[in-house]
């Protein structure tokens, strides 16, 4: 069956004639069927080898939810955790979907060959990231909050991830990585509301304007932020973004209509967004622990843009994105690139 991937692993979970039953259920169900997301961020994208040098996530989006607790469509697993959890999920909603993702992250300061404690230079740091998030909607209105868990330090496995990729591209190895953050359990819980203005549903060619502000709180990072995103394009999609970097962007979100799928689609996007960081362990170092760190500035920005493209079940986006300096004595403004494929099960 075209959804066989998630309806097995729902069924699987549940392990009864009722799980599969249930899984029957949600195959019927056509607003949004379940998402597979798969996420490279890179800055050799922008022609650097610095800063965030290096991502890898894996999203899988439910469909349309009728509740977090009892909706056929979660795996059994997920339904369980739902009933301890009641505190941070939306209520009274149009729309619902779960969201979760898998995350690898590598930082490193720009000297590559240096052995000792860069001292005007970010620490380096691996980071492996486990997340969940709930989107709930109404009309074009939607709110969105991600709950990560994770580790960074040495257990993240950075700097065995990073001197594979270079040995594949023939690069020569970082040589400071004895010099990482030490391994510390991290949390961060984040939450987003965006409203969605403009577009056009009934033509081909269209444009909208989506903004968006929050916050995050916890040891990874805690911040307050705010932005917005244009996009143009050839039947836009019913969704709140194509920024990956944001929860509830590129196609994760509840959608209220079905899209033309034997059709290309395409648009551009431009997006924003500024932030003033409290905290951030890739900058500030270990919570608990003696650790290297920097001077962060308090407020940072980021532009980017990008382009996406879709075709039935389908979508690519490419993506660049420029930052101001985010800590005194960096020596150039980080810049660098994502690349997304997503398919619908």
């Amino acid at each position: 069956m075209k959804k066989a991937a998630w309806l097995l692993a729902a069924a699987a979970a549940c392990g009864s004639a009722h799980a599969a039953e249930g899984a029957e259920q949600c195959e019927r169900r056509t607003e949004l069927p379940p998402t597979v997301n798969f996420r490279i961020d890179n800055d050799l994208f922008g022609g650097q080898d610095q800063g965030y040098t290096n991502g890898v996530q894996l999203g899988f989006v439910s469909p349309n939810l009728v509740d977090y607790t009892d909706d056929p469509c979660l795996p059994r697993l997920a339904r369980w955790m739902n009933r301890y959890l009641g505190a941070i999920q939306p209520e009274g909603f149009e729309q619902q979907n779960m969201v979760f993702n898998i995350n690898h992250a590598i930082y490193t300061p720009k000297d590559f060959t240096r052995r000792d404690v860069i001292e005007d230079d970010r620490p380096y740091v691996g980071a492996l990231l486990f997340s969940f998030g709930y989107n709930a909607r109404n009309g074009n209105s939607l709110r969105t909050t991600q709950l990560r868990l994770g580790i960074v330090g040495p257990s993240a496995k950075g700097e065995q991830v990073q001197n594979e990729v270079h040995k594949a591209l023939d690069d020569e190895p970082f040589q400071g990585w004895d010099n990482q953050l030490r391994d510390e359990p991290v949390v961060m819980l984040q939450h987003e509301r965006m409203h969605r203005f403009g577009g056009n549903s009934s033509g081909i060619w269209g444009w909208d304007a989506i903004t968006h502000y929050g916050g995050a709180l916890g040891n990874y990072a805690t911040f307050a932020n705010g932005g917005v995103e244009l996009r143009f394009g050839r039947h836009l999609p019913d969704d709140f973004g194509s920024t990956p970097l944001r929860p509830a962007g590129e196609n994760t979100a509840p959608r209220s209509q079905m899209q033309a799928g034997g059709v290309w689609r395409f648009h551009g996007f431009l997006t924003s967004d500024a932030r003033w960081v409290l905290h951030d362990i890739t900058l500030d170092g270990n919570t608990w622990k003696d650790s290297h760190s920097v001077d962060k500035r308090a407020v940072v920005g980021y532009v980017g843009y990008g382009f996406a493209l879709m075709k039935g079940r389908w979508k690519f986006a490419l993506a660049r994105y420029h930052s101001t300096r985010e800590f005194d004595t960096q020596s150039e403004p980080p810049v660098f690139g994502s690349f997304t494929i997503s398919r619908t099960l």
